[in-house]
């Protein structure tokens, strides 16, 4: 076997335990360990409604404002389309790209800033595979000179439906 694969094992494995370690009746998307849902309180599931076992299916929204945390988790199954929504900062920085860790399980499409300040981008899940990436978003100020920082990173799992045989 190579390594890879025996990685890849692993992280499946995790992934899968962290999900149905969160199956107890918590909020729909595999929320953060504060409790909180995926927007920040508010149910996130839109279209297709969530699934058993915590994840998200078909369609949900996560709003990210100023204040809320700058990590979060989202558990989805495959083929469901995430829209991420990343409200105005309140400090002198701007959004600027939202990336993905592992483009082959959540593809980000879609990016735009509307004049206002709020950053939106579609995240396209993978539709048969299991796996997860970490999609981030950066901000920097306009005027100063560098790199964009990460200001906030969405842990997505993608956790395909259980079969019975």
């Amino acid at each position: 076997m190579r390594w890879w694969a025996g990685v890849w094992t692993v992280a499946v494995a995790v992934v899968l335990a962290g999900c149905h370690a969160s199956a107890g009746g918590g909020p729909v998307g595999g929320a953060s360990q504060s409790g909180a849902s995926p927007t920040g309180g508010r149910p996130s599931a839109t279209g297709s409604s969530a699934s058993a076992g915590n994840c998200a299916a078909g369609r949900t929204e996560v709003v990210v404002g100023p204040g809320d945390a700058v990590a979060r988790r989202l558990c989805v199954r495959p083929g469901t389309v995430v829209s991420l929504v990343l409200r105005p900062r309140v400090d002198d920085k701007r959004w600027t790209a939202v990336r993905s860790s592992a483009p082959v399980f959540v593809l980000v499409s879609g990016w735009r800033v509307d004049s206002d300040g709020t950053a939106r981008a579609s995240l396209r899940c993978a539709g048969t595979r299991a796996g997860a990436a970490e999609v981030t978003a950066s901000a920097k100020a306009p005027d100063v000179a560098g790199a964009a920082r990460t200001a906030f990173t969405l842990h997505v799992s993608v956790v395909p439906y259980t079969t019975q045989g």
